[in-house]
């Protein structure tokens, strides 16, 4: 018996080390860096096949296809002046309001959210929101680009498209739209709301004291600009169309995303090595670590355990279980980010074949909980990757005092309207 358990506590051991080195960057290497180690020793310990691990790679393909596809539609639009254009449009629309700016980003990012996806909300908003504050010449941008991060988030479940994670959850039992909007209109607009109500809080000092440009030279915008631009609708548009017929979003957004790169280089007849140079290709082998990390653990029997044991509590007490696995899985996205923890909670769920309460519980604790720390999501790690592009950054304590403002009371308000319905 301790014989059988001893690979899987290593495997488990490493697997945390993994994660804790994801989210505390030691040494300041990437995160990119410590999901790839942690990969590659449980191979080279012997604890995980490489046959295996390759498996687990490859289970994330769709995810690379739909980040491949937002990563270079967002930097051929940040290269042909799209974000500046609409930087002018949403500084001269404040009128030199800080409080009228932030409320125009916060819906803005609901928008990009619910249509594009969180991870598009924090690829392609972030760098048109960090244009408007300078152009705005706002001291601190910071309070602006905080909604970026926390609206892909809070705003992830109004559209089953809105957040790749949704789809692992429900898997093919995924409801037809209109049960969707049945079950999580309610706790979407209570997420949302609480969303902005705390960051309007937290940010009100600074937002109180900020001066800003009321007068802003319009920038026009080329043709390359504008190719860009009707990319990205028409990448809106593929997505849902995408999951109206239940088809997976990457290989849809991969080629838009290519299709948009290469009409714009086309049209400048050059280019591409400099889209592809500035592309943050680093998410892309953190996602695939990550994913061998849950292959690992799924085969350690972690899985069926969860399954299990959610299938027990959802027979006993169906709201009380909704409520506990919502509020758990919220916790344990900040401790493993939401992408796996969203894959091993949602083959639980199919396993266990629960209610859709409890079903809808654990996809909002997927979805919002990754509000609590800036690892939490890969919505929020891509955040932080643009961010930093732009010379700003927020630190893992920084942002966990911010999420322990935010997060918990938009997660309580989504649960209860969950059960409501």
């Amino acid at each position: 018996m301790i014989a059988g358990l001893t690979p899987n506590l290593a495997t488990w051991g490493i697997a945390a080390l993994a994660t804790l080195g994801v989210i505390t960057r030691p040494f300041s290497w990437p995160e990119a860096v410590w999901a790839v180690l942690g990969a590659a020793l449980l191979v080279l310990f012997g604890l995980m096949p490489a046959g295996t691990a390759w498996e687990g790679v490859l289970k994330g393909t769709d995810v690379y296809l739909f980040l491949i596809g937002m990563m270079l539609m967002s930097e051929v639009a940040r290269k042909e002046g799209l974000f500046d254009w609409l930087a002018g449009i949403a500084v001269r629309a404040a009128k030199g309001s800080a409080t009228r700016l932030f409320t125009l980003i916060y819906g803005v990012g609901t928008v990009v959210t619910v249509f594009l996806s969180n991870d598009a909300c924090a690829v392609v908003l972030t760098p048109a929101v960090y244009a408007a504050t300078k152009a705005a010449k706002v001291e601190n941008p910071l309070p602006y680009l905080f909604i970026c991060a926390f609206i892909a988030n809070a705003a992830s479940f109004v559209l089953p498209i809105s957040n790749p994670a949704n789809l692992v959850v429900f898997a093919e039992h995924m409801p037809p739209l209109t049960r969707w909007l049945a079950m999580f209109a309610l706790p979407s607009a209570l997420a949302i709301l609480a969303t902005y109500a705390a960051l309007r809080l937290t940010q009100n000092a600074s937002l109180r004291g900020e001066r800003m440009a009321t007068e802003v030279a319009a920038v026009p915008l080329s043709r390359t600009g504008l190719v860009a631009g009707l990319g990205i609708v028409a990448t809106g548009g593929v997505l849902i169309g995408a999951s109206a017929l239940g088809l997976d979003l990457g290989l849809p957004t991969f080629v838009a995303g290519a299709l948009t790169t290469a009409a714009v280089l086309l049209m400048k007849r050059g280019g591409l090595v400099e889209v592809a140079r500035d592309v943050s290709w680093s998410v892309l082998p953190l996602v695939a670590g990550l994913f061998v990390l849950v292959e690992a653990l799924e085969k350690t029997g972690v899985l069926a355990m969860i399954a299990d044991a959610l299938k027990r509590a959802a027979s006993a007490s169906p709201v009380e279980t909704a409520w506990g696995a919502g509020s758990l899985v919220a916790v344990l996205c900040n401790l493993v980010n939401n992408l796996p923890a969203g894959l091993i909670a949602g083959a639980a769920v199919q396993t266990a074949h629960v209610p859709d309460t409890v079903a809808g519980a654990v996809l909002i604790g997927v979805d919002i909980g990754p509000n609590l720390s800036v690892t939490g999501s890969l919505a929020t790690i891509l955040w932080l990757n643009a961010i930093r592009r732009e010379g700003q950054d927020v630190g893992f304590w920084r942002f966990l005092k911010l999420g322990l403002l935010v997060m918990p009371p938009a997660l309580i308000l989504a649960l209860a309207g969950l059960l409501l319905v």
